[in-house]
């Protein structure tokens, strides 16, 4: 038993390692720098141990964005309970203000995984069963924020119309569509729409 559980420990570390690798290297250079090759140079193991852990790149891919999911759900959380703390009364306005510029910033500062999250094609299922944990945690942080300003209205789908949006502004600013000097302007506009 004690050499299995080493073995399994090994593998589960040898995973952590090429997800770990994948992410710098995208971050880097792009996800199109991201070859199993030099994922295996990165990692110093053989392409079939890589493939051994994962089927392809689109696994590693999607392995990364699970990862990024989890950081993302843990950073919206503490930015609505930071909102509750500095209020006395927990103000619903101030937490959605809150958890919105934090998901902006977190796809400012890691534009890489949150390609992998949201634009590039990985085989996550979304709204459905099957969804990982981390992907219905993240859901459900933005989600909570938005509940007050639901009404009778499905919380999910005001959850996605929040969710579109946010990932609208972040996409159009990050191609050059909408300038960057006016973001947080632009936040505050829907946000005022928005909570209403």
């Amino acid at each position: 038993m004690t050499n299995q559980g080493r073995r399994e420990r090994e593998r589960a570390a040898r995973q952590r390692l090429i997800v770990t690798a994948a992410r710098e290297l995208a971050e880097a250079e792009g996800w199109e720098a991201v070859t199993t090759r030099r994922l295996a140079e990165r990692v110093e193991y053989s392409q079939p141990v890589l493939y051994s852990h994962f089927k392809g790149m689109g696994a590693i891919m999607a392995a990364v964005a699970v990862e990024g999911f989890a950081e993302l759900a843990g950073e919206l959380a503490a930015a609505r309970s930071a909102a509750a703390r500095s209020a006395a009364s927990g103000d619903a306005r101030d937490a959605l203000i809150n958890v919105a510029a934090a998901y902006v910033e977190f796809a400012e500062r890691r534009p890489a995984l949150y390609d992998a999250m949201f634009a590039r094609a990985v085989d996550l299922p979304f709204a459905s069963a099957e969804t990982p944990g981390p992907l219905r945690e993240a859901f459900g942080a933005l989600a909570k924020a938005v509940e007050p300003f639901a009404g009778a209205d499905d919380l999910d789908l005001v959850t996605e119309s929040l969710w579109a949006a946010l990932h609208g502004l972040v996409t159009l600013t990050r191609g050059g569509r909408m300038p960057r000097e006016v973001q947080d302007r632009r936040l505050a506009v829907l946000l005022k729409r928005f909570a209403d």
